[in-house]
């Protein structure tokens, strides 16, 4: 299984699911990481946390532990 904390810098991934459960899924599908969505890996920070990703048009930061959570192609 691959997850979003794989992808690449300057690599898009498109989201298969988002595991989880309770208010930890809810609050990264509330971020617009649904299944099918397209993100983009922009950069990672110097110590590899958070990721900065480009989500339907916007910009987010997002910790590498609910980055695995997401479930990627």
């Amino acid at each position: 299984m691959n997850t979003l904390k794989d992808v690449k810098i300057g690599k898009t991934a498109k989201v298969v699911k988002v595991h989880g459960e309770g208010p930890i899924r809810r609050r990264i599908m509330d971020m617009g990481i649904t299944k099918g969505v397209e993100i983009y890996v922009r950069k990672v920070a110097p110590l590899g946390d958070p990721l900065e990703l480009m989500v339907r048009g916007y910009e987010l930061s997002l910790r590498k532990e609910d980055a695995e959570r997401i479930e990627v192609e």
